[in-house]
């Protein structure tokens, strides 16, 4: 999966779900940078390219995002400590994992305040 597939990804999944809202789009650190537009909803995702063609979905490392995809998907998704998913170049990524841990993080602050995170 490439930066602009992600892109899309994210995109839609903000699109598909009601309490997400718009997105901003900006840059961090050089890297594209989604989060909700609405305070207080969830945490940003950052799309990071890399060298040898893999792809990182960034996290922000304070918080337990990653260790929850990590639950939810051991044998799916492959991760890089507490801050990234790591899609390998040339492999298939599984979108529906992807697209479910993108609206937990993008959702985050809205699930901890309803005691669902």
């Amino acid at each position: 999966m490439n930066p602009d597939e992600l892109k899309a990804l994210i995109l839609d999944v903000a699109a598909r779900t009601p309490e997400i809202g718009a997105l901003e789009e900006s840059l961090k650190w050089g890297e594209q940078s989604f989060a909700p537009q609405k305070r207080n909803t969830g945490s940003s995702v950052r799309i990071q390219p890399r060298a040898n063609g893999d792809v990182a979905l960034m996290f922000i490392c304070h918080t337990n995002l990653v260790e929850e995809f990590r639950r939810l998907y051991p044998d799916t998704l492959d991760f890089e400590g507490n801050r990234a998913i790591v899609l390998e170049a040339g492999k298939t990524a599984d979108r529906a994992a992807l697209s479910h841990c993108v609206g937990l993080a993008l959702t985050c602050k809205l699930r901890k305040r309803a005691g669902k995170a």
